[in-house]
Parts: structure tokens; sequence; C-alpha cells
């Protein structure tokens, strides 16, 4: 009948939540039946998942609430305050130092039935493993293990606890025969098995949905990842922000593609005014914005590209010499920009020049005239000049 004592109070509940409990959803249910085949237990019946939903004790918790477990038969002075029974030893065993203890522990409410499970399995513990449950409990806001229930685990002998103070009226009819040293070891009081224990595994219960982290907590199950403190939120915002400038980046980078990539320069093509506008000589004020002369002669009117033939510098007109000169080598050009000394290999380029409809001097400085050094010269091509 020990045994059956110790299934009742914790063999058979396993992770569920301890009595008084409330109506468990089909989620906390199966986590609950996952969490049995994998340690072993005995599965959920029928029976006792319709109690559970329903928030009524199962059928063992019933029987340990309303006395199931009675005590072998005692002498009639103390048939007022029954005893429950214990297991029979053969004549001459001594019972062993720390069964009456935890038993007494047990009753008491001292050790709860998750850890007196554990104790009935006659395992002991480390003092590593104890560290490492409470860090879980701790994890998991459950009550951390008390003395008593270390000192169970690790099977160290405990102090025995206090006898509970006995009514007169039970004292009374106790007091002409003793109890037996066996009997003492098993109590009947289902307070153990009914007191309410408060935490993470029953905040959520009936309400969790299947596969989040309450429902698993819910039934009693760790919940697996980080702890949801001020430093992991951080760090989580920290990489979502990245995250999301990544992609703005990204997007930017990507659409920026599509839009054309326009190069701004000068117009090739431009007016000039009226050949009227045009005495003998060198005009230069067209130097600075087109980069251009316009040099008109008693027979015609023609425009200098200002462009050094050596290496691409930009000449100054000189009126006191009457030339061009370079100042990056010193080449040096006569008024119609032939060369004639220093490193110019040639005459500097002349421009497209026509009239336009509108009676104004037309520029097209893409299309140029040259005169390479030993060949025709292209100064009198149509378009190099306009007659005078």
């Amino acid at each position: 009948m020990a045994d059956e004592y110790q299934t009742a109070v914790s063999g058979v509940r396993g992770r569920l939540p301890v009595l008084p409990r409330a109506a468990l959803n089909p989620s906390v249910i199966a986590a609950e039946q996952a969490y049995r085949k994998r340690s072993g237990l005995p599965q959920l019946t029928d029976h006792d998942i319709a109690a559970l939903k329903a928030g009524e004790p199962m059928a063992w918790e019933r029987a340990a609430a309303g006395g199931a477990v009675a005590a072998p038969a005692a002498p009639a002075a103390t048939s007022a305050v029954p005893a429950p029974s214990a297991p029979s030893a053969p004549p001459g065993t001594p019972a062993p130092s720390s069964a009456v203890p935890v038993a007494a522990s047990i009753a008491a409410g001292a050790i709860s039935p998750e850890v007196a499970k554990q104790v009935a399995a006659g395992k002991k513990w480390s003092k590593s493993s104890i560290a490492a449950e409470q860090a879980r409990r701790k994890r998991n806001n459950l009550s951390p293990l008390n003395d008593d229930e270390i000192t169970a685990l690790l099977g160290e002998p405990a102090a025995a606890a206090p006898a509970p103070a006995a009514t007169p009226a039970a004292a009374s009819a106790t007091s002409s025969a003793p109890r037996p040293a066996a009997a003492t070891s098993v109590v009947t009081s289902s307070a153990a098995a009914s007191v309410a224990r408060t935490g993470a595994s029953t905040r959520y219960v009936g309400t969790p949905a299947v596969g989040t982290s309450r429902a698993a907590a819910a039934g009693g199950i760790a919940s697996i990842g980080p702890e949801d403190n001020e430093i992991n939120r951080g760090r989580r915002q920290f990489v979502w922000s990245a995250v999301a400038a990544f992609l703005v980046a990204w997007f930017i980078a990507f659409f920026r593609f599509f839009l054309p990539r326009t190069l701004f320069e000068p117009a090739t093509s431009f007016k000039i005014g009226y050949p009227s506008d045009y005495g003998l000589g060198v005009d230069t004020k067209f130097q600075q914005k087109y980069r251009i002369w316009v040099d008109r002669t008693p027979d015609r009117l023609f425009v200098i590209y200002a462009r050094c033939t050596h290496l691409g510098c930009t000449p100054d007109w000189k009126p006191a010499e009457n030339k061009f000169k370079c100042p990056c080598h010193g080449s040096g050009y006569d008024s119609e920009g032939v060369n004639f000394e220093g490193p110019a290999p040639r005459p500097m380029d002349r421009a497209h020049v026509e009239v336009a409809p509108d009676g104004q001097i037309l520029v097209d400085v893409s299309k140029l005239y040259s005169w390479p050094k030993g060949q025709p010269s292209g100064f009198n091509d149509p378009g190099a000049f306009l007659p005078g």
C-alpha cells in the first residue's frame, strides 16, 4: 500500500497542476501525454482526460482524497483516528532511518509530489544536479527547492518533521494504545496532494494556444529560448533594425538602377550673333563660355577652337604681339591660328559655321576642320568659314 500511496501522490500526476485546478485545454493535455511518453510514465486514460477537461479530480485523486488508502485494523481504542497501513516487514528487519522523516515531510507538505517521485525512484542527486534544477526553476518562475527537498534528493538523513498538534478528542482516543512505528511513516491526509501551487504552470491554464511558449509552461514543460529581459529585447531590436536598414538600402540601390545617369555638358551647337557684330581681328568674348575665338579677315569670317594642338591647353591672345601664346609649353600661333613657334605640330582647328534662318551665326564645335602636318588643309572646305 505504501507503493500505491507514492504512485497516487506523484507517479500518475506527472507535470499536471495539483488540485484544485481549472479545466485544462487539449494543448496542455497533449503536452502532458508527450511528457509521459518520453519519461516512461503511464498514459492518461480517456476517463482521466475527461476529468481534466471538466476541471475535476481524476479517479486516483478522488480515491486519495476520500481515504481509499486506509490503514490496517487498529485496537478499538484507536479506531477514532484511522492510521494508514504500512508494508509488512520480516521480523527483525529494521526500518530505514530516513523513511520516517521523508514520509513525514511528504505528509506535512514540505516535499512536493514531484520531488517525492524522484525520492521514491531511489536515485540520489548530486549537488551540481541540484544547482541545475534550481536554475531551471528560476528560469520558469517555479518555486525553488526547499531545504527538506534538497536533503531528500541528496539522500542525506533528514530531521524528523514535528508532529502536528493533536486535538483533545484525538489525544484522548489514542492515549490508551500506542501506534505502530511503521504505521506512523504513512499519513492518509490528502493535503499534500490537494494543496494548490501557483506559478507559470497554472497561470495560463485553459487559455494558451497550441504551440506557444505559454502553452508549454502551462503543461509544466520548460520553454525554449533566451530569457525575455531588457538586454535580450535590446539585442533583438538592434538586429531587426540592422535587417531593416539593409533592406531599405538594397531597395534604394535596386530602384536607382532604373534611373538614367545623365552627364550634363555644354551645348556643342550655339549661336553667337550676327556677322555685322564682328569687326576685323580676333574677338575673345566667347573664350570662357564656349572656348572659341571669332576671327574676321577682309575676305572671310571663321571660328578658331581654342585648344593647343600640342597637349590641349588653352592659349592666350596677345593683342600687343598679334599672336596666340600657349602658357603651358610656349607654342605660338599667328592671328589666324597657324603655328609658327614652339612644339605645336600643326595649326589650331576651326569650328563649323553657318548662317541660321534668323540671320545669326550658328557654330557647331562637334565638327572641326584641321590642317594636319604635311597634308592638305581643311580650312577652305565649305562650312569652315563664312564669306566676308
